[in-house]
C-alpha cells in the first residue's frame, strides 16, 4: 500500500467527517438519551456545518463560507424552499377554512374503516405516479391523515408514513419524475423500458406492504363520529390533486390551491381577506425552521462534495467491481452513499449516472436494469433520510419527528430487500 493511497483514504474520510458528526449528534445522542426532541436539527445542522467549515483545507475562511453558500443557496435548494413557502401558506389557510376537516370527513365517510389504511396507501400511490413528485403528494395528503389521525386515534407518524411510502412508489414508477429522467437520460435507454424493470421490483414491495395494510386495518374503527361533509370546502384540495395529476409544476398547483382557499372561504364567510392574508404569513413563518434546516444541509453537503468526499467513496466502491452481479451491487451503492452525502435523490442520479453508465458497458449489465437500480435505490434511501426534503417536510406539517415516522417506513423497507435480492438473484431474468 502506498502513502499517497493512504493520503487519499484519510483524506476521504475526513471530509466525510461532518455527515458523521450530524449523525453522531442527532442519531445518535436521540437515542441514547431516548428523545428524538432533545437535540433540535437545526442545532445538529449547524454544529455539523461550522465543523465543515473548519475542516476545509486550501481556502480563506471568506471562501469557505463563499462555498458554503453555493451549495445552501443551488438551484435545487432554492426551488425545494420556493415549494415550501407555497406548501406552509396552503395548508394554513385550508385548515383555517375548514377544507381539511371537509376532506377528512369525505375521506372516512367513502372508505370503510377495514380499508382506509390501504386506501390511502393506493391513493399516495396514484397521486405520486400522475404527479412525478413524492413532495407533491407529501402536500396534499399528509395534512388530511393528521385530520384522520386525530378522528381515529391511530399513530399519526404511522399514517404519515403509509403516505410517504406510497409517494416514493409513485415517484419511482413516474414517467415524468425527474429521477426517472436522469436515470433514464444518464443510462441511455427508453423511459418505457426502464418503467417495466421498475414495475416487476417495486409492485411486488408494493403488494406485500399493502396486504399488510389491509389485514392490519380489519380491526379499525373510527372513535368519532363522522360529521356531515361540507362539499364547497372539499374544493381546494379537489383542485389540488386535479391539478396534480393534470401533470400541472407543483408550485402552480400551490398557488391555486392557496387562491382557491382564499375565494371559498370568503364564500362561505370563514374567514375575512386579511384572515386569509393572516393566515398565509403563519403558515410561511411556520416553515420557518424546515428552511433553515434545508439551507445548512445543502451548505454542508457542499463542503463534503468539495472536500472530496463523494469522489473518495466512488473510487473506493468502484476499485472493488470485478463482476456483474458486483457491478449491480456497485451501482447500488454508490447512488445510495450518493444520496446520504447529498440529501436529494435526483442529485445523487446525476452525480453518479455516468459512471453507472461505465460499470454496464464494462460488464454487460443491461441498461435498464442499470437505470431501475439507480432510481429505486435513490428512492430508498431518500425515504429513509431523516434530512431529506419528504421526510422534513412530512414531519413539519404534523409536528413529529422524522425519527418516528421512520421506523414505519415499511414501503421503502421491503422495496429494499426485493431489489437487493433482485440483484442477487439475478432478477427480472429477461433484464439480467
Amino acid at each position: 500500500m502506498s502513502n499517497e493511497h493512504i493520503v487519499n483514504r484519510r483524506q476521504g474520510l475526513w471530509a466525510l467527517s461532518p455527515l458523521m458528526v450530524f449523525l453522531c449528534l442527532y442519531l445518535a445522542t436521540s437515542i441514547i438519551m431516548n428523545d428524538f426532541y432533545k437535540v433540535p436539527l437545526t442545532v445538529a445542522f449547524l454544529i455539523s456545518s461550522v465543523y465543515a467549515i473548519c475542516i476545509t483545507k486550501g481556502l480563506p475562511l471568506n471562501e469557505r463560507l463563499m462555498q458554503y453558500s453555493r451549495g445552501a443557496s443551488n438551484s435545487n435548494i432554492m426551488i425545494m424552499i420556493w415549494i415550501f413557502i407555497l406548501a406552509g401558506g396552503f395548508a394554513q389557510t385550508a385548515k383555517d377554512i375548514g377544507a381539511i376537516d371537509a376532506t377528512v370527513n369525505l375521506t372516512l365517510m367513502c372508505l370503510p374503516d377495514n380499508l382506509l389504511l390501504g386506501g390511502i396507501f393506493i391513493a399516495a400511490c396514484f397521486i405520486s405516479m400522475s404527479v412525478g413528485t413524492s413532495v407533491g403528494t407529501i402536500v396534499a395528503l399528509v395534512p388530511v391523515v393528521a385530520g384522520i389521525a386525530d378522528k381515529t386515534e391511530i399513530n399519526l407518524a404511522f399514517l404519515t408514513a403509509i403516505v410517504v411510502g406510497g409517494a416514493f412508489f409513485g415517484d419511482n414508477l413516474s414517467m415524468i419524475s425527474d429521477t426517472t429522467i436522469s436515470a433514464t437520460r444518464t443510462q441511455g435507454c427508453a423511459m418505457k423500458d426502464k418503467f417495466r424493470v421498475n414495475l416487476m421490483i417495486a409492485l411486488p414491495a408494493a403488494i406485500i406492504v399493502l396486504l399488510f395494510y389491509i389485514f392490519k386495518g380489519f380491526d379499525l374503527s373510527v372513535s368519532h363520529e363522522i360529521q356531515s361533509v361540507e362539499w364547497i370546502k372539499v374544493i381546494p384540495y379537489l383542485i389540488v390533486l386535479g391539478t396534480s395529476i393534470m401533470g400541472i409544476n407543483v408550485s402552480l398547483v400551490l398557488v391555486l390551491g392557496i387562491l382557491s382557499t382564499g375565494i371559498i372561504g370568503l364564500l362561505t364567510g370563514t374567514i375575512t381577506i386579511f384572515d386569509w392574508f393572516s393566515s398565509m404569513g403563519n403558515g410561511i413563518l411556520g416553515m420557518g425552521e424546515l428552511i433553515i434546516v434545508t439551507l445548512m444541509a445543502g451548505g454542508m453537503l457542499e463542503l463534503v462534495k468539495y472536500n472530496g468526499g463523494v469522489d473518495y467513496i466512488i473510487h473506493q466502491l468502484t476499485k472493488r467491481v470485478s463482476y456483474k452481479r458486483g457491478g449491480e451491487l456497485g451501482i447500488a451503492a454508490l447512488v445510495s452513499i450518493a444520496n446520504l452525502c447529498t440529501a436529494n435523490n435526483t442529485i445523487a442520479i446525476i452525480t453518479v449516472g455516468p459512471l453507472a453508465h461505465d460499470i454496464a458497458e464494462r460488464f454487460g449489465i443491461d441498461k435498464r436494469k442499470s437505470a431501475s437500480i439507480l432510481d429505486t435505490f435513490s428512492c430508498v434511501v431518500q425515504g429513509m433520510i431523516p434530512y431529506g426534503a419528504q421526510l422534513l417536510l412530512a414531519a413539519k406539517l404534523t409536528e413529529v419527528s422524522p425519527i418516528f415516522i421512520i421506523k414505519y417506513l415499511y414501503y421503502p423497507m421491503i422495496l429494499f430487500v426485493v431489489a437487493l435480492l433482485c440483484i442477487l438473484l439475478r432478477l427480472p431474468k429477461r433484464y439480467s
